[in-house]
């Protein structure tokens, strides 16, 4: 089932996609089995919210070997990882599918996407055992990890080269009935492909990830872990970039530079 959020006169709806349909639902399907409301949308009118706002945005880097061995080969990295080890991003870089991604004007050098399988956790979670963080995914999303890298290496912390306002595209919708370790994740810009690779080609699951964080941090409902890239590619404003992850849907989003789309202040969205 794929359950995604929409604006719907300027307020976020959550919704049920069917086909070139999403049904319009009374709630939020990570907090109880939602009615529908009667009503519903074209799938191809829609403005799609990123698909859920979670309270904890986590994130895993190095976690391909090709990535990786890139970021060793550069001297980004001392070592590939050998323990599951999370990291955070904010949610104020979150957008939906369909939403420009701003390159901001004092961004120079490598401007980069990284497509990204996410899970969304469904349950509450606390020193979980292997089996417990496979029961406890509600589903899976896009994700795409925009970076500067400059930025990255110039800064003490990752505030502003990974977590700058639309670095972080996700969705379009939540896929609950896939297993996302048997999919393929193909970045294309422009309509090329760029890079493909399987996308449970990781150094350390999902799961092994909720297990390790769980045992001193409590997940909850809504709480998100992106599970990092096997490669990236160049962006330029004017381009348009795919995510598209076999079985869950294509994330894309077109580049604008900032001296072309000024940012708008939004209010933070709420769960419904």
């Amino acid at each position: 089932m794929r359950f995604c959020r929409v604006a719907v006169d300027g307020r976020p709806r959550w919704g049920r996609v069917d086909g070139d349909a999403v049904h319009l639902l009374s709630g939020s399907p990570l907090e109880g089995d939602p009615a529908p409301s009667g009503q519903a949308l074209a799938l191809e009118t829609v403005e799609f919210l990123p698909p859920v706002v979670p309270g904890v945005f986590y994130a895993v880097g190095l976690n391909y070997r090709r990535h990786a061995e890139h970021a060793l080969s550069t001297g980004y990295a001392g070592a590939v990882p050998d323990r599951p080890e999370v990291g955070y991003r904010a949610n104020n870089a979150l957008i939906g599918h369909g939403a420009p991604i701003v390159k901001p004007v004092d961004v120079s050098g490598r401007f980069e996407a990284e497509g990204e399988v996410v899970a969304v956790i469904g349950r509450p979670l606390r020193r979980a055992t292997y089996e417990e963080a496979r029961e406890a995914v509600f589903g899976w999303t896009v994700g795409n990890d925009v970076s500067a890298r400059e930025w990255q290496h110039r800064d003490r912390t990752f505030w502003r080269s990974k977590n700058s306002d639309t670095f972080k595209p996700m969705g379009p919708w939540i896929e609950t009935d896939v297993d996302p370790l048997v999919q393929t994740t193909t970045v294309r810009v422009n309509g090329e492909e760029r890079t493909s690779c399987p996308t449970g080609d990781m150094i350390f699951d999902p799961y092994e990830y909720i297990v390790e964080t769980t045992r001193y941090i409590t997940m909850h409902p809504g709480d998100v872990l992106w599970m990092g890239a096997d490669s990236l590619c160049q962006l330029e404003p004017g381009d348009t970039v795919d995510i598209d992850i076999s079985g869950i849907g294509v994330l894309s989003n077109p580049v604008r530079s900032e001296s072309d789309a000024p940012p708008e202040r939004k209010p933070r969205q709420p769960w419904n």
